[in-house]
């Protein structure tokens, strides 16, 4: 809240403004600085009253604490706002005007120091005026999101919620009717006479530069696109831009891809490397509240904030391959790289959209293009790199664990076709393919009905797109794209509170048009993830290996072998194998089959979506009481992965392996040569050794219950400390490191037979 009052210091520059007016040689004039900052000094005393008043409060805080009447009597004051709002454009008018006729007041506009109480009360951070002088409404805003969390965490039998609830109301109806007439006016420029230029959409983006991924802030305005570099900041000045390339959009077309995967000569970073990155990244992140734990200097703090800046910076800058390509009338391409389908289709439309109102090319002068690109500082909409470390401390760090999604049904599509959907959530600060439905042929309005199980690592949001299966020959003619059409697409915010009940939450997913109906349920990592002792000695799943072995006697679980049979014979080649989820509704019924020992699996199997064998294989691996690599070894395959000689790992790994009991080695041998053969069709079904690893590290490796190293924290069920998440890490370069080995030879006779011999 101390936020507030430093956003309202603005009767600072007032003061030797007032001084200077009544000299000799006047910067502006009495009436001009009374436009300017009309209302900004009653503003700054409601807000200081408030925090006068909320500052003890929140010192002495306790459940029964009220603070309700100090936001009614904030929210009752709007009147003091709304004279504000009616004089902003002419208060910026006038700046404009003041700062045309004098040079020295201009210089001091673009340079105003204004008191940020976030780390520092001495810290400063310069601002232009027509920034400062747009934080009032901002503050509106900002106000009422404030109110709207504090709802969520007060009960309705507290005194305050009705207090909040009318509060939030008032500042609610006072947005709506402000939000119409500021808006336009932020985010437009005169360019002729009776002309505006408008900032539609803006984003960072990757760029391809000869071979070479540069980081962009691109910008759609209602005539033109506008690539910009952002300069350096430096000594806390404000942010610059420099103008890489425009094009007007009666110019601008989408140049046709050659190849389904995109274009050729994109420079792909190994999964292995990616995966580093984000290794780096959590280990960071733990240090970072590690050292503020232990209230370290800030000094090493900040130097621990600079490095996570530069690996997630890098992380952005690597991840995506989706290529994205503009074309100007002169046949230049310009190619972008974007992590999803669903940014494509959205700047895709929204230049199609506009193209349509726009008649003229134009060319701008070298003067026209500077002010534009400086004024993409002030109309910009997305204001921070998508980084964490660019987040605010109170912003939540998104959900950790699973999260179960039946995709129902769809409805509104105007013809029959033939209609699946696909479903992405965010992890790192990109977006992530993670399910996709059958195809529902030849209808208008499918009934899918599917349920998947998506892991999330700190994802925010769920999107479902939409598409229509097409044969290629068509669609090359129709758009020059030789993929399937997008027929709409939308998304959903994962809501910690509203998913923490643990109940499916139904809901529908508006796309401008057609309509999809979903359930989601969400489920922590440290609940989906518990491996349960075994209670039951029929069946197969949550039972011990060795168990099922000596009843079946087998070598290998006979579960393990159909299902690896199946995927063989017709999974081999299908993109993201392993990866892909899916069907819940199969893979119960398998598990269902399996435990029962139905004699008609194999039937079963060959009629089902091979999604769903990977699935029910995972699964029969993740319910196993004790990890394949035994709780007892688990820690030592831990210790042993980190050695840095090589020669001393590959001795410490192999011995560890031979180590476990013969049921276990033999199966996982029998899994680990399936896994290399999957592996060896990287280039059709895009799963590498790495992405394996990724996929059955955890599920091999991860401890049972008693033994897992992992913090409980029952205050917050729903997120995951970066400890565990680098303890996942190290499950996975385990079985990394045994993937990529050639050949594990065996220290005697005895092993020898055992590893050749996984036949029953």
């Amino acid at each position: 809240m101390e936020d507030q009052v430093a956003a309202l210091d603005c009767p600072l520059p007032m003061k030797p403004l007032k001084a200077a007016a009544t000299t000799s040689q006047p910067m502006l004039s009495c009436q001009q600085i009374e436009t300017i900052f009309f209302k900004v000094p009653e503003l700054y005393e409601i807000h200081k009253d408030f925090y006068d008043k909320l500052f003890p409060r929140v010192q002495q805080w306790s459940h029964q604490q009220r603070v309700g009447d100090l936001f009614q009597k904030l929210a009752s004051q709007l009147g003091v706002y709304r004279a504000f709002v009616d004089n902003y454009e002419t208060a910026v008018e006038t700046a404009e005007k003041c700062c045309q006729a004098n040079a020295q007041f201009a210089e001091i506009s673009e340079n105003l120091k204004a008191r940020s109480t976030k780390d520092s009360k001495e810290q400063t951070t310069k601002n232009s005026l027509e920034t400062l002088l747009y934080k009032p409404v901002d503050r509106v805003t900002r106000s009422t999101l404030v109110l709207h969390d504090l709802l969520k965490h007060t009960p309705a039998s507290h005194p305050d919620h009705s207090l909040l609830q009318d509060a939030l109301r008032i500042s609610q109806n006072f947005l709506s009717s402000i939000n119409e007439d500021i808006t336009p006016r932020r985010q437009s420029m005169t360019v002729k006479k009776g002309e505006h230029r408008q900032l539609l959409k803006d984003s960072f983006m990757v760029e391809l530069v000869e071979g070479a991924r540069k980081l962009r802030h691109v910008f759609l305005f209602t005539d033109l696109c506008l690539c910009a570099k952002m300069k350096k900041q430096i000594g806390g000045r404000n942010q610059q831009y420099d103008c890489k390339w425009y094009i007007p959009l009666t110019d601008l077309n989408f140049q046709m891809l050659d190849e389904i995967e995109g274009i050729p000569n994109i420079p792909v970073v190994p999964e292995e490397e990616l995966e580093a990155m984000k290794m780096k990244i959590s280990q960071l992140k733990n240090d970072i509240q590690r050292e503020k734990r232990a209230n370290k200097g800030s000094k090493v703090i900040e130097r621990m904030k600079k490095k996570l800046s530069e690996q997630e910076s890098l992380l952005l800058l690597m991840s995506p391959n989706m290529a994205f390509r503009f074309q100007n009338r002169n046949g230049k391409s310009y190619t972008f790289l974007i992590s999803s389908d669903y940014e494509r289709a959205e700047w895709r439309e929204n230049i199609l959209e506009q193209q349509k109102k726009c008649f003229k090319s134009f060319s701008l002068t070298s003067l026209e293009l500077q002010m534009l690109t400086n004024s993409c500082v002030k109309l910009q909409t997305v204001h921070h790199i998508p980084l964490t470390i660019n987040k605010e401390d109170d912003e939540s760090p998104g959900l950790y664990g699973f999260l179960n999604v039946i995709v129902h049904s769809a409805s509104g599509f105007r013809q029959s076709s033939n209609l699946y959907c696909t479903l992405e959530v965010d992890s790192f600060g990109y977006f992530v393919n993670k399910a996709k439905t059958r195809v529902y042929r030849d209808t208008s309005d499918p009934n899918w009905n599917e349920e998947f199980e998506i892991e999330l690592e700190g994802s925010q949001t769920l999107r479902i797109l939409c598409y229509e299966k097409c044969n290629k020959s068509r669609l090359a003619k129709e758009d020059g794209e030789i993929t399937d059409r997008i027929m709409g697409k939308g998304q959903i915010q994962l809501d910690p509170q509203l998913l923490q009940n643990k109940d499916w939450q139904r809901t529908v997913i508006s796309m401008n048009g057609p309509e999809v109906k979903l359930s989601v349920k969400f489920t922590s990592r440290e609940l989906s993830l518990k491996r349960l002792p075994s209670r039951k000695q029929t069946g197969v799943f949550g039972v011990k290996i060795s168990f099922v072995t000596k009843r079946e006697r087998s070598k290998v679980p006979y579960i393990v072998r159909q299902c690896v049979e199946e995927i063989e014979r017709r999974g081999m080649e299908e993109v993201g194998i392993y990866r892909v989820s899916g069907v819940a509704t199969d893979i119960q019924a398998l598990k269902t089959a399996f435990d029962a020992n139905n004699k008609d699996v194999s039937v079963m199997m060959s009629e089902m979506d091979v999604n769903a064998i990977a699935g029910t294989l995972k699964l029969y691996f993740r319910e196993l009481p004790e990890p394949l690599f035994t709780d007892e070894l688990y820690p030592n395959f831990a210790e042993g992965i980190v050695l840095s000689d090589s020669v001393a790992k590959e001795s410490c790994m192999l011995n560890l392996l031979l180590s476990l009991p013969e049921p276990n080695l033999v199966t996982f041998l029998f899994l680990l040569d399936h896994l290399k053969r999957v592996a060896e069709k990287e280039s059709v079904n895009k799963m590498s050794m790495h992405n394996l690893a990724t996929v059955f590290g955890p599920t091999l490796l991860r401890p049972s219950e008693k033994d897992s190293r992992i913090p409980a924290n029952p205050s917050q069920p729903i997120t995951l400390t970066d400890s565990w998440s680098l303890e996942v890490m190290s499950q996975v370069q385990v079985l990394l490191y045994f993937l990529q080995l050639e050949t594990i030879p065996t220290p005697d006779s005895r092993r020898q037979s055992i590893l050749f011999s996984t036949e029953v």
